[in-house]
């Protein structure tokens, strides 16, 4: 194999040969890791704290200068969470929280508090897909009476990694290579797959971000978390640990694998426009608050650490407190303005909630506020509209890009005699913040604490909660992603390192996929954090429910043609939008459509610019003339033959069946009765069922079974 040549380093003085951009070239082949000021730097994987479990120092000159640059990487864009969708709305609690919190906003039932939510994308940048696999952001700014509070989260529970040193590492893995900018918005390529395989802390992660809730229904059927855990402070001064959730009233729904992809490329704005329309419509999605609230001598009590962000409380051992309703009614007026400009930070809190020494908490403290200096022109971005509280703000803080304050008053520094001494601190009686006392004790290092070590029984844990059918879309992901891998050592090494101490059964099966091997001879001795314990599965995980649940908002698709039965299509519409169904009629061509007995409608959609995979739900209309139009359509066989084979209800009407036919779905189904299969000649009956299938989302026994329709000739 020929030996790569090595560039000059930056240290090496450059010949004649080269040209003045090669002397800036540096490889770090054989080097040492250094700070940008040259000093070699023994440790880049764990902060500097106060004990194995303390908090982060701020005198760790490492982590603030790796942090500092991986902020400042990218300008306008967000370096994550680039590409979001927001609005605004309003937060009520049912009830006062004050056994809890002294926080005002969660201790007055009668408050409406107002909120701005904003959605994202992790790794792709604004201009790519919705639908891509991958963790979705879920961050809402509380505009407080006692100022913002803002709850910065995810729609998993848990993080890739345990110490924020590490997330400039993380982030440079998930993008697209440095050399050819490819992939966007994917984590299936070499350079994630080769974190993973050597950070055993992410494998619980892997598991989240390879299941079902990596490519959400949408926005508004996604579930939300803090992550990490946090402290309410009660107006006595006792703290307690909590953790956030946000728990959607639609339920937690999601696409299958091959419609996300489709959309991505029909409909790259999928997610963003589902949640602009509904709102505009009327239909405001709606979330509840929930907490799971732990004394603080309970850290420890459940066989992991609280402070890890790679894992999670489940809900069996600590039940979730659902507390209050989020409910968003309003768009933005401008996109830029708001959802684009506004500024989130972990480090605004207000009295009654308060930090943990999770470590990756505490560098995203430093974080956020760094990052919004350079997006956002200046220091003064808290000014803008969309980041100003409703709470009053008088401080010192004076001039700088972007200044929009006009300051008066005759002294802007503090304690001064010229201005009687205003603004002045507040006591903690007057509102004024005041930080829980907990005692620090620990020698400065750079170390993970044991309690952290523990990497495989929660991921584990994940997986034994998946239904068969959770299970199955799990494994195909990772079959997927791990495929696309292009170094075989890589792909051993996930196979090994990751799968194989979380499930011997995936990894092989998942091996045999991507041409590796699993050779349990071969395998090591188990790790320090490798599985320890078994832990019983969470059913609260699993985010298929066979009760069903509302057809609201739901995107119902009705083909038809010309000669179709318009009475019988009108009363089933009726039902379906009492319901709170969303329906639209489609047929090749855009305009009204001639109905067989008068009852005319208007087609808003054609085949050519509706895919199947934009609906919920399809319905064949009555009429002979119209089923066999429709039948001798191929771009209506594909869209009834795609949406039964991705498991969603499809219903027909009398002469309807016509199409099912030619899309080659059995009608005859027997004594294997598909319940989201609805064939009737009664257009109140088919209503009735088709409305029941529907709430059940998707009808997952029928996976597998649907025979694709043979390619169209040419």
């Amino acid at each position: 194999m020929p030996t790569r040549k090595k560039q000059p380093s930056r240290t090496t003085k450059p010949t004649a040969k080269e040209s003045d951009l090669d002397r800036f070239r540096e490889t770090p082949d054989g080097e040492f890791l250094t700070t940008d000021q040259g000093v070699r730097v023994s440790s880049t994987d764990d902060s500097l704290k106060a004990g194995p479990r303390g908090p982060t120092l701020l005198e760790d000159f490492h982590l603030r200068e790796k942090i500092m640059r991986f902020d400042h990487e990218r300008i306008p864009e967000r370096v994550v969470h680039a590409r979001g969708a927001a609005a605004h709305g309003t937060f009520q609690v049912y009830r006062s929280l004050s056994k809890y919190t002294r926080a005002a906003f969660l201790t007055d039932p009668a408050a409406k508090t107002p909120v701005f939510v904003r959605f994202s994308t992790v790794a792709g940048s604004r201009g790519s897909a919705d639908t891509v696999r991958d963790v979705r952001g879920f961050a809402v700014k509380f505009y407080t009476s006692e100022g913002n509070f803002d709850l910065v989260g995810n729609n998993m529970p848990v993080f890739f990694i345990q110490d924020g040193m590490k997330f400039p590492d993380l982030v440079h893995a998930i993008k697209p290579n440095p050399r050819k900018e490819i992939p966007q918005a994917s984590t299936a390529h070499d350079s994630f797959w080769d974190f993973i395989s050597l950070t055993p802390e992410t494998a619980h992660m892997v598991m989240w971000v390879m299941s079902d809730r990596a490519i959400p229904r949408s926005y508004r059927m996604m579930e939300g978390f803090g992550v990490h855990t946090f402290r309410l402070i009660d107006p006595a001064g006792k703290a307690r640990l909590v953790k956030f959730h946000w728990k959607p009233l639609l339920g937690t729904h999601s696409l299958v694998w091959e419609e996300a992809q489709q959309i991505a490329g029909k409909d790259p704005d999928y997610h963003r426009r589902d949640l602009f329309e509904a709102i505009e419509a009327g239909a405001p999605a709606e979330y509840e608050l929930g907490l799971q609230v732990v004394d603080e001598a309970d850290v420890l009590k459940f066989g992991f650490d609280l402070l890890d962000a790679t894992k999670l409380l489940p809900e069996e051992l600590v039940p979730v407190e659902r507390v209050g309703k989020l409910t968003l009614d309003r768009n933005p007026m401008n996109f830029f303005a708001e959802t684009e400009q506004v500024a989130f930070c972990v480090g605004n809190v207000v009295p009654g909630i308060d930090f943990t020494n999770d470590p990756l908490l505490q560098a995203r403290l430093f974080s956020y506020l760094d990052t919004q200096i350079t997006r956002l022109g200046g220091p003064n971005f808290a000014e803008l509209p969309i980041n100003r509280p409703i709470a009053p703000v008088h401080n010192n803080q004076q001039d700088g890009f972007g200044r929009q304050t006009i300051n008066g008053g005759v002294a802007n520094y503090s304690p001064n005699s010229l201005g009687d001494n205003f603004p002045k601190p507040a006591s903690p009686k007057e509102g004024g913040y005041k930080h829980y006392m907990e005692r620090i004790d620990g020698q400065k290092i750079r170390e993970r604490s044991d309690s952290f070590g523990d990497h495989f029984s929660q991921a584990r844990m994940f997986l034994d909660s998946m239904t068969d059918v959770e299970r199955t879309h799990l494994t195909e992901a990772l079959c997927f992603e791990i495929g696309k891998v292009e170094r075989l050592p890589v792909r051993q090494r996930v196979i090994d390192a990751i799968l194989a101490p979380i499930d011997e059964a995936l990894a092989a099966t998942v091996a045999k996929a991507v041409g590796s091997s699993r050779d349990k001879a071969a395998t090591k001795a188990p790790a320090k954090g490798q599985r320890t314990k078994t832990m019983a599965p969470s059913p609260a995980l699993s985010i298929i429910r066979p009760d069903g649940g509302s057809i609201a908002t739901r995107r119902i698709a009705m083909l038809v043609a010309e000669g179709f039965a318009g009475r019988s299509l009108a009363a089933v519409k009726a039902a379906l939008e009492k319901g709170g169904a969303s329906v639209e009629l489609i047929s090749t061509d855009l305009g009204t459509v001639k109905s067989a007995d008068g009852a005319d409608a208007e087609a808003v959609r054609t085949f050519m610019i509706a895919p199947s995979v934009m609906y919920d739900a399809v319905f064949i209309a009555d009429g002979q003339a119209s089923a066999d139009a429709l039948a001798g359509t191929d771009d209506a066989v594909r869209f009834v033959g795609e949406a039964f084979r991705h498991c969603k209800a499809v219903a027909a009407l009398g002469a309807g069946r016509t199409l099912l036919t030619a899309a080659r779905i059995a009608t005859d189904q027997g004594k294997d009765q598909d319940p989201g299969l609805i064939v009737e000649t009664a257009p109140g009956t088919v209503a009735t069922r088709f409305m029941a299938g529907i709430a059940r989302h998707r009808h997952w026994a029928r996976q597998g079974k649907a025979k694709p329709r043979p390619p169209l000739e040419p």
